[in-house]
């Protein structure tokens, strides 16, 4: 069906309680497991039509943040969704509990029932009031973030649509680009603040409800991390220091003396060659035709998946007003469809996107016949692999996208993944820091994120903007924000997808399918078992790091900077 078509309606929340008390009686009363399983099955379809509902108005609403009925629906779900996760959560306690137990297991797996056990220790009836301020607060976050528009070059644009010029080939358009994205925030760091001390607080006061020590451990159950912990993450953060630092920080040492900027400044980051960067060629219409034409040729898997999303229109990429700034892609359950939704701005942003996204996509499309809903998708270090591999894995197309400059915009992605690692650990130990101390003041926050720039990125010149200076820069992150614990995902995901790109150097066949296998999978494991799976090695393990950024400085050395 296409997206347009599906229609919303506002769940009956009365109704679906009367369901699932009716259920859990039913469960409760069942002498076999053959029943209970039933039931659990039954419960999952009937979930799909009003999750469904849910992702129709998150969906529509980040596409038109000024849509004054979704908005209302938002709101309705922030306020009722916490009523249900307590109605699930006290199903999946029977699940866990059930005299048949073992039945079951073998029926849905292992996993499934370490999945409950976190649900259970991150939810119980006394919170629910507490996650419905969350949820205001989040969205408040949304909404301010959204509101930011700027008077630039004589027109006024949204903080998306300051992209383009802050990677333009002019430096002086550059500063002021980005001058005018941080005096916004600059402008707004007050409310920005005053929202994150309340979500911190809101958080701790959660964990403390369900019996944690401090938020820490709750956010990583939260994100359905069974086999890893935060020593391991600590110990993968040192990693990244003693051998990626060094080496991001060479590259930006190399790019400066390329670029010959010798007092290279926050906003020289984006701009890699003189003569500028390069940006995809085509109107979106065009973009989109050459990634069908991308995917065709790369699987036949994949050219049906693409084929499928465009054909029902579940694509919604341009940047207009009013829209949520950034990229994601969600879940329709009932349709068993992706909705890969973006911001393109005519950079290499888009076909990012185009990629990136669709990796996320793709995975959903190969695993969303699964019975289980907690198996369409796997825990967020997993599902980041899927993307971030598939940005690799199209490499050879990037010619459609950017015709005769497609060997500087691959140079480029890569010096992009390396560099990003950095950023993202700092992202990390920044949140481990404030949710261990939930108590500290805004401006000791900020003290903190500067010195982590120092440990992580020690180059970065903010060109004495004094909010930057002061350390606000990480309030542009809305994972901080809306999602704690999750930004660490992408820099082991990104460890996982150059491990890929490494073997699609070698074996692009093996490589392809063992990418194929893991997308199969989609939530049925957890992580460790999935990188088997994937036939890669784990980033927590010593080397793995260093194991795989040995080939890639090969293929940078190898690489002709002045022929691009």
């Amino acid at each position: 069906m296409k997206f347009e078509n599906m229609k919303y309606e506002r769940p009956n929340i009365q109704e679906i309680e009367q369901t699932f008390k009716e259920l859990i009686d039913e469960f409760k009363s069942s002498n076999s497991a053959e029943k209970q399983l039933g039931i659990i099955h039954q419960l999952n379809d009937y979930s799909r039509d009003f999750s469904t509902m849910f992702s129709l108005a998150n969906v529509r609403y980040a596409i038109n943040t000024n849509d004054e009925f979704y908005k209302k629906e938002v709101e309705f779900i922030n306020e009722n969704e916490p009523t249900l996760d307590g109605l699930e959560n006290e199903f999946k306690k029977l699940v866990f509990n059930s005299k048949f137990k073992d039945d079951l297991k073998e029926k849905l797996g292992e996993h499934y029932f370490n999945l409950i056990e976190l649900k259970l220790k991150t939810f119980k009836p006394e919170i629910i009031e507490d996650l419905k301020e969350e949820n205001k607060l989040k969205m408040q976050y949304t909404q301010l973030i959204s509101s930011g528009k700027v008077e630039f070059q004589g027109k006024e644009r949204t903080l998306s649509q300051l992209t383009p010029f802050e990677k333009s080939e002019d430096r002086e358009i550059r500063k002021n680009a980005s001058k005018a994205k941080y005096d916004w925030l600059a402008s707004k760091m007050d409310q920005l603040d005053e929202i994150y001390d309340k979500l911190v607080k809101v958080r701790d006061r959660i964990a403390k409800k369900l019996g944690y020590e401090n938020f820490v451990q709750l956010g990583y159950d939260r994100m359905r991390r069974t086999d890893f912990d935060h020593k391991m993450v600590k110990n993968y953060r040192q990693q990244v220091k003693e051998v990626l630092v060094p080496l991001t920080q060479k590259l930006y040492k190399e790019q400066k003396e390329r670029v010959g900027i010798d007092d290279f400044k926050f906003y020289d980051e984006p701009y890699a060659f003189k003569g500028g960067n390069p940006d995809p060629v085509g109107t979106s219409d065009e973009l989109v035709e050459n990634a069908r034409k991308m995917y065709e040729e790369l699987s036949e898997e994949t050219g049906k998946f693409f084929n499928f999303m465009i054909n029902n229109h579940l694509l919604d990429l341009e940047s207009k007003e009013g829209k949520r700034p950034g990229g994601f892609c969600t879940i329709l359950p009932k349709y068993k469809s992706p909705f890969i939704f973006s911001n393109f701005n005519g950079t290499a942003g888009d076909v990012k996107v185009l990629t990136h996204e669709a990796g996320h996509g793709f995975q959903m499309y190969s695993s969303l016949d699964k019975e289980v809903p907690d198996y369409w998708i796997p825990t967020m270090e997993s599902a980041e692999i899927h993307s971030m591999s598939m940005e690799f894995f199209t490499w050879p197309w990037w010619n459609l996208f950017y015709k005769n400059q497609a060997e500087k915009a691959r140079y480029i992605h890569m010096l992009d993944a390396l560099k990003f690692i950095p950023y993202g650990v700092a992202v990390d130990e920044f949140q481990h820091f404030v949710y261990e101390n939930p108590t500290v003041t805004p401006e000791d926050r900020r003290k903190k994120w500067k010195e982590l720039e120092n440990k992580y990125l020690p180059h970065r010149d903010y060109d004495g903007h004094e909010y930057l200076e002061n350390g606000g820069f990480w309030q542009r992150q809305t994972h901080i924000y809306a999602t704690p614990f999750y930004y660490i995902d992408y820099t082991l995901a990104q460890v996982c997808a150059l491990q890929f790109w490494k073997k699609d150097q070698d074996d692009h066949e093996k490589a392809w399918e063992d990418y194929v296998n893991l997308c199969k999978a989609g939530g049925e494991y957890p992580f460790t078992k999935l990188i088997e799976i994937a036939n890669i090695e784990l980033p927590f393990k010593d080397g793995a790091l260093k194991n795989v950024v040995d080939k890639i400085e090969t293929y940078i050395n190898s690489v002709d900077v002045n022929s691009l």
